[in-house]
């Protein structure tokens, strides 16, 4: 340990050269705070230094030092990622861009915002709300999340069956590469084929080859109010051929989700919702068009045809909110169940979706655990929450044995190993699998050459 103080010493004279004294952290228990995000599972290191920049010019010099010493460097958000990719390494530089935090731009005739990493999700919302304005991607962190995580994450959202992801929002970046040189990529146009889509690329990149400090993102006009129909259904097979159904039919629902027998009863136990035990899956799906309530019909017809129990359109928003506070309690209902959750995210074509829940109630009942499933239904992404006793040991390996199975059926399924949680130290090896050893030499060689020394966001990905 000795040894090593001198660096420390050296990283710190060189930080604080650059650096506002509040922006450099480095008492040992206030970085502790800094060291992992929220997923179970992955290993965290002790950072030497947590560094909290405001301006772009102070995001270069810790790069710039960073370069110099060899000290790698994890970009956070607000670390409510679920895969371990804010996790520190021991004597890294923790770079925590969520005092960024400024709109720049919210431009209603280009229809674009222009916001620092820190931006609050649901503030940016907000902010273009009043002026007419919608900004899609919403996560279920949405409240607490980043823009920065979320184009680090390519996150979704309960909206993505209809608007798609933050990929598709992203229309320019300005990014600090790793050598603290400042480039700029995509444009605030409407269209734009200006050589390689850079931009693309560091989206979902998960910090591993810049530090992104401005985004150009990508608005469209406020819709409607959505209303919410609710459907019970006595098998989860039944509640898939409904998806496909509605699906098939050409309809575009603003959100289509489903739960699973385990998540509606938790929820129940946790607020009583007065859901019927008997449920094995409801689906909940919501339309934003000029006449939702004709749609809202149209969908209920082919529910009931594709065996639902139950079908309840709600007449007024007041009501939709009600029928949507079940699945946005589902998380919180299943993490008191136990002391812990993996939450995986396996994605699958819809037309799969029946063989992906059924087949992770299969491995819940092979593991002796509980493990309950919502979906972004419209596109086939399962969140699968395996809960457990971290105390137990036997348990926590259960889980985790779980978890790696839920993934394989993913893949042997025609799926992704992550539609919208990253890949982080969770995934890493199956990233491999999934990718194969061509696509993995590939992407490595796109890493070394936007990071050639290894020095952002190391052991991530790969």
């Amino acid at each position: 340990m000795d040894d090593l103080q001198p660096t420390a010493e050296r990283l710190h004279e060189l930080l604080r050269a650059g650096l506002p004294a509040e922006a450099l952290l480095d008492d040992p228990d206030v970085m502790a705070s800094y060291a992992h995000d929220m997923a179970s599972f992955c290993p965290a290191g002790a950072p030497a230094a947590v560094v909290l920049p405001r301006t772009v010019e102070q995001v270069q010099h810790v790069m710039r030092v960073a370069t110099e010493l060899r000290v790698p460097v994890v970009p956070q958000g607000a670390r409510t990622g679920l895969s371990g990719a804010a996790n520190a390494s021991d004597g890294c530089i923790v770079l925590s861009l969520v005092k960024m935090d400024r709109i720049l731009e919210i431009n209603p005739v280009d229809r674009i915002a222009v916001v620092e990493p820190g931006v609050v999700n649901a503030v940016l919302s907000r902010a273009v709300d009043e002026q007419g304005l919608y900004y899609p991607p919403d996560p279920s962190s949405w409240e607490m999340c980043t823009i920065g995580g979320n184009i680090g994450t390519a996150s979704g959202g309960l909206c993505c069956v209809k608007y798609g992801v933050t990929a598709e929002y992203v229309l320019g970046l300005d990014v600090v590469l790793a050598d603290g040189r400042l480039m700029s990529t995509g444009r605030r146009t409407a269209k734009g084929v200006a050589g390689y889509d850079l931009t693309r690329l560091f989206v979902g990149s998960e910090g591993s080859l810049g530090i992104v400090v401005r985004a150009v993102l990508a608005l469209k006009p406020r819709p409607p109010r959505q209303l919410v129909l609710a459907a019970e259904f006595g098998s989860t097979a039944a509640a898939c051929a409904a998806v496909c159904a509605i699906m098939e039919a050409g309809h575009t629902p603003s959100l289509l989700e489903i739960m699973d027998r385990t998540t509606v009863r938790a929820v129940n136990k946790l607020a009583n919702m007065g859901l019927p035990d008997s449920t094995e899956a409801l689906l909940l799906c919501a339309f934003d068009t000029p006449d939702p309530a004709a749609d809202l019909a149209a969908v209920g017809v082919l529910c009931t045809a594709a065996g639902a129990t139950e079908v309840v359109p709600a007449e007024d928003v007041a009501e939709s909110e009600l029928l949507l506070q079940a699945r946005r309690l589902s998380l919180t209902a299943l993490e008191a169940v136990k002391s812990a959750t993996m939450i995986d995210d396996v994605c699958v074509p819809r037309t799969k979706l029946a063989a992906m829940l059924d087949g992770t109630a299969a491995i819940a009942e092979k593991y002796g655990l509980t493990i309950g499933v919502c979906a972004h239904a419209g596109d086939g992404n399962t969140h699968p929450v395996v809960c457990f006793d971290h105390t137990d040991e036997d348990e926590s390996r259960r889980a985790r044995e779980s978890f790696d199975e839920i993934m394989a059926l993913g893949l042997e399924l025609g799926g992704t190993i992550t539609g919208e949680h990253g890949v982080g130290t969770l995934k890493k090896e199956w990233l491999a699998r999934e990718l194969g050893p061509v696509g993995v030499e590939l992407q490595r060689g796109i890493k070394r050459t936007f990071d050639p020394l290894g020095l952002l966001n190391p052991g991530k990905l790969f």
